[in-house]
């Protein structure tokens, strides 16, 4: 280092302790760039990391000016101060580097240089992760705040005040903020926060609370926070506390709805269980009752009138027809109803039926009907719109206590995606409602949970059998309709029936007049039932009425008769639930040995590929279990074509 230049150094730092030889190890082992410029400009030193910042050699540097690498025009004179610049390099790139420079009094200029390219690219790194943590916070509504216990000064974010619907102007003190609490959550966060910032606690706070904005609405918030504290024993005090607050009203919301929809899945599930058990107790029980019907009718018509078992057993008859009334509505809830659906104006059905539905609910309660100017046209047995009417007038009737009045409506309604995402079951489309609503007593949650299961009700003992809503429930699902149910206690309640809308809109129903029936036949009958009772009281029926009966137990035997057969096989009548094949595929076996053998299927539910849902196929004849000597009669004669074969 040359001897002016430790001069101008020494003359920088006047301090005995600051020695030549200090100055010049600070000048050769310094961290940062050290350039001194003569007067003109010229550099007469550079140090050698001074050299390796811009990639010129010391001589190479001491041939130019100060100004070929920074400007020099705007040094400060004082005081000596770092500022931020561009350090030309040999390569012609620039470095970005800190500059702190001034004019010495001997008219020499000296200048240090700090490499700050990595301390840009981490404050480039550091403000991309903070511009990042403020989009997510932003995004994810989530507030900050950092209170500062020494101080008492509080920071709260931009998303705070938007959750709190708080003006940001406005200083937000503790007191201000319970206040806007909902007045049930206002004490137990008061008493959280103190215990928060308790020296003898761990100092976490995680709460959740609602707050009541300006607008009168209730968001869902929760807040969790540390405190930090410093010190021991009492003298341990709180210094820092950090926190987060969140809105999960929507998130609140989404769980309710996903239970919502799980209990729905749940009762839905509960329902169809339900259901295929009610059916399978009726198949069975219909068989007992066909058994003790055929035997009461046959006994009856033995009997003079007069003698006094012949009232014993009309009793008998009367009490199994009963039975057999339930087990029809146990059919129509599990779905296995017979039935024979048509393209119907509704409208027209419902006023049908009025004068029937006025004497069920009697004098006290008003019957008003209000229908769709132009209702769209829809596909069901017009016999189950009576079924589905009594039993919705009924309910509503025995839920009004003294004068009221139940309001029948129907209308066109559209049910979209979003409808039916929050209502499990249903599918968008086009549907025509059906609604029955009374200004009754109304339902607990409870209570409405289990209006569609059989034998519940909430009537006295001997007001109801708790099979009416369930046979709607029964017959709406089985037209592929949904339902719903809406009340209130002391509000009264609001049934909506939603039914398709038929996609052939031209094919209204006609209006059949039946033929008069010839009840008696010399026709061969192969009979199928696999229920030997049944089999056997069945056979007596059908010879009574004059008809030729070959009897078989199973399917396999009936082959075996009608192969053996010589004469002919006029009608099959067979059960459709059986061991090794169901009716319809021993009507089909047997229809290839013998074309145009009629057939005509009984059951005590629909099953076995004859209908879908309890719906009929086309062209098919059937007898529900349990039924009398003159149903039989009718329909044999029905399946044969009712003319009486000689």
């Amino acid at each position: 280092m040359s001897d002016l230049v430790e001069r101008n150094i020494s003359a920088r730092f006047e301090h005995p302790f600051l020695s030549a030889e200090l100055h010049r190890a600070l000048f050769e082992e310094g961290a940062d760039g050290l350039f001194i410029a003569g007067p003109r400009g010229r550099l007469i030193a550079v140090n050698p990391r001074g050299a390796e910042l811009t990639g010129y050699s010391l001589d190479e540097l001491l041939a130019m000016a100060l100004t070929d690498l920074i400007a020099t025009e705007d040094l400060p004179r004082d005081p000596f101060r770092f500022e931020e610049r561009a350090l030309r390099r040999k390569d012609g790139s620039l470095l970005p580097v800190e500059t702190g420079a001034r004019i010495l009094s001997d008219g020499n200029a000296m200048a240090i240089v700090r490499d700050v390219s990595r301390l840009k690219a981490v404050r480039r790194t550091l403000a991309k992760s903070e511009e990042r943590l403020r989009q997510a916070i932003r995004v994810s509504h989530i507030g900050i705040f950092d209170h500062d216990h020494r101080t008492g000064s509080i920071y709260w974010s931009p998303e705070i005040f938007e959750i709190y619907d708080w003006d940001p102007t406005v200083p937000l003190p503790l007191p201000a903020f319970i206040e806007r609490l909902h007045p049930e959550d206002r004490e137990k966060v008061a008493a959280a926060v103190p215990r928060a910032h308790d020296p003898a606690g761990d100092g976490l706070y995680d709460i959740e609370y609602r707050l009541v904005r300006r607008d009168g609405s209730i968001r869902c918030l929760t807040t969790r926070s540390q405190t930090f504290f410093e010190g021991e024993g009492a003298a341990r005090h709180p210094v820092r506390t950090v926190g987060a607050v969140r809105d999960i009203t929507e998130q609140k919301q989404a769980v309710r709805e996903q239970e919502k929809l799980q209990a729905q899945l749940f009762q839905a599930q509960k329902m169809e269980s339900i259901g295929r058990l009610a059916g399978g107790v009726a198949h069975d029980f219909n068989n007992m009752l066909s058994v003790i019907l055929g035997y009461v009718g046959m006994a009856l018509g033995r009997l003079d009138p007069v003698q006094p078992i012949h009232a014993d057993l009309r009793e008998v008859q009367k009490a199994a027809q009963r039975s057999a009334d339930l087990t029809r509505q146990l059919l129509a809830f599990a779905r296995m109803q017979t039935a024979a659906p048509k393209v119907i104006d509704l409208n027209e059905v419902v006023a049908g039926s009025l004068q029937m539905l006025r004497r069920l609910i009697g004098e006290d309660i008003r019957l008003a009907w209000t229908p769709d100017r132009d209702p769209w046209l829809v596909r069901i047995d017009p016999v189950q719109v009576d079924q589905v009417l009594a039993n919705l007038v009924v309910n509503a009737r025995d839920a009004i206590a003294g004068v009221g009045e139940i309001a029948i409506r129907t209308k066109n309604v559209v049910l979209d995606a979003a409808y039916c995402a929050r209502h499990l079951g249903f599918l968008p489309g086009d549907y025509l409602v059906l609604e029955v609503a009374d200004d009754g007593c109304g339902m607990d949650q409870e209570t409405k949970a289990l209006v569609f299961e059989p034998f519940f009700t909430t009537k006295a003992e001997g007001r109801g059998t708790g099979l009416g809503l369930a046979t709607v429930y029964g017959i709406v699902r089985q037209n592929d309709g949904f339902i719903n149910v809406s009340s209130e206690l002391g509000q009264g309640t609001t049934v909506t029936v939603y039914l398709p809308r038929s996609a052939d809109e031209g094919a209204a129903a006609r209006t059949e007049v039946p033929a008069e029936a010839t009840q008696r036949g010399t026709e061969t009958i192969l009979l199928v039932e696999d229920e030997k009772s049944v089999l056997q009281v069945n056979k007596i029926l059908l010879e009574s009425l004059g008809y030729r009966v070959l009897p078989a137990g199973t399917p396999t035997e009936a082959i075996r008769l009608a192969r053996k057969h010589a004469g002919r096989i006029h009608l099959l009548v067979t059960d459709v639930v059986m061991p090794e094949m169901n009716g319809r595929e021993l009507a089909e076996r047997l229809a290839s040995r013998y074309p145009g053998l009629r057939c005509l299927y009984m059951s005590g539910y629909l099953a076995g590929g004859i209908a879908h849902h309890g719906l009929l196929d086309e062209g098919i004849h059937f007898l529900q279990k349990p039924f009398s000597l003159n149903s039989l009669a009718a329909k044999v004669r029905d399946a044969l074509g009712r003319a009486v074969t000689p």
